[in-house]
């Protein structure tokens, strides 16, 4: 979704790459690819995926503390494409549930995001259809859709 590069530049998201690591603690977070994709990615990258719910993920082998990164991470950023996760697509973003609600949270890893004025987030997620859009995709792929983790700041709630 191009529209981040309005708060996020492709340089600042180029040099941090901290969404693309993964430690076995949290390997909840590796991003889904949806159903309609999975051959096509496994194709590109010569990967296997597995499923997570209805939809797949990378099989990626950890080994403790050790940071493992995504296969289709290279020196000059994804190599996906069009094929891009959605998860990625909108990071640091992320739908996620509340009780009976779905909100739209913004992770605190995302230092560059993070660090800009709450206000200026929840104008840019209810802007343009953005809120709109991810709840979209979660209503038709529901396994987007991850807890609520306390202190993630609330930027928007389904209606």
């Amino acid at each position: 979704m191009s529209k981040l590069s309005k708060i996020l530049s492709f340089e600042s998201c180029g040099k941090c790459r901290v969404c693309c690591g993964f430690v076995e603690d949290d390997k909840w977070e590796i991003p889904l690819i949806f159903r309609e994709y999975r051959e096509k990615v496994e194709e590109k990258l010569g990967v296997r995926l597995i499923p997570r719910g209805q939809e797949f993920v990378f099989d990626m082998n950890f080994n403790g503390s050790e940071i493992v990164h995504c296969p289709a991470l290279s020196e000059n950023g994804c190599t996906l494409g069009d094929l891009k996760p959605f998860d990625c697509a909108v990071w640091p973003f992320r739908v996620n549930r509340l009780g009976d609600f779905r909100v739209i949270t913004v992770s605190p890893v995302c230092e560059t995001v993070f660090s800009l004025p709450l206000k200026m987030l929840k104008e840019f997620v209810n802007s343009d259809g953005f809120a709109d859009t991810l709840f979209a995709e979660a209503d038709k792929h529901p396994d987007m859709v991850k807890p609520y983790i306390d202190g993630y700041p609330i930027l928007a709630v389904q209606k």
